[in-house]
């Protein structure tokens, strides 16, 4: 089954399970959203439209992050001027997991497990960079390691050596200024 939303002035299909990314929506991370502005709904029983939307239809979504998305550059001139201007802007996003569809005498639920995790995390942990621990590791692991001083037995082992101390090598002599010759004088 799937549906057909209107949210944040933008159009989007979807099924139970699917992530997508809307305009900013209030909330916290986890907590559960009802788009009530469904379109057109599409199962076995067929394709229902709205006009313009369908009532009692509502689709369930959990609210995974709200974010900045990507910068778009804003760039103005003024030919012949030497009038430029660059700017920047990063519009508040919100990541939605779809997680039941209900309607026209239908219901779609999706059973898998809502994530948490950021997309920031997801892209570390896609390139190797985040570590991949659970909380139950991470209470098992002690987070404090006893920092045994290094740089103390280095100095220690520096002093009781018997080193050469490097010499400099010698300047060079400036070069003595060139005589005049006084035969070019008497001609």
């Amino acid at each position: 089954m799937y549906a057909v939303i209107k949210t944040g002035g933008k159009q989007y299909r979807v099924q139970p399970g699917d992530v997508i990314v809307v305009e900013k929506l209030d909330g916290e991370a986890g907590a559960s959203v009802s788009l009530g502005d469904v379109l057109m709904l599409g199962g076995d029983k067929g394709i229902t439209l709205g006009a313009p939307l369908i009532a009692g239809a509502a689709v369930a979504a959990t609210l995974v992050e709200t974010r900045k998305g990507e910068k778009i550059k804003i760039f103005k001139k003024t030919r012949r001027q030497g009038y430029r201007r660059t700017n920047g802007h990063r519009q508040m996003e919100s990541v939605l997991r779809i997680t039941g569809i209900d309607g026209a005498g239908e219901n779609a639920k999706w059973d898998g497990e809502t994530s948490l995790m950021t997309k920031a995390e997801m892209n570390l942990r896609a390139r190797g960079l985040a570590p991949r621990t659970t909380e139950t590791e991470v209470e098992a692991t002690p987070t404090k390691k006893a920092a045994a001083p290094k740089a103390a037995p280095k100095a220690e082992a520096a002093a009781t050596e018997d080193k050469p101390v490097a010499k400099k090598a010698p300047a060079k002599k400036a070069a003595a200024p060139k005589a005049k010759a006084a035969d070019t004088d008497e001609a």
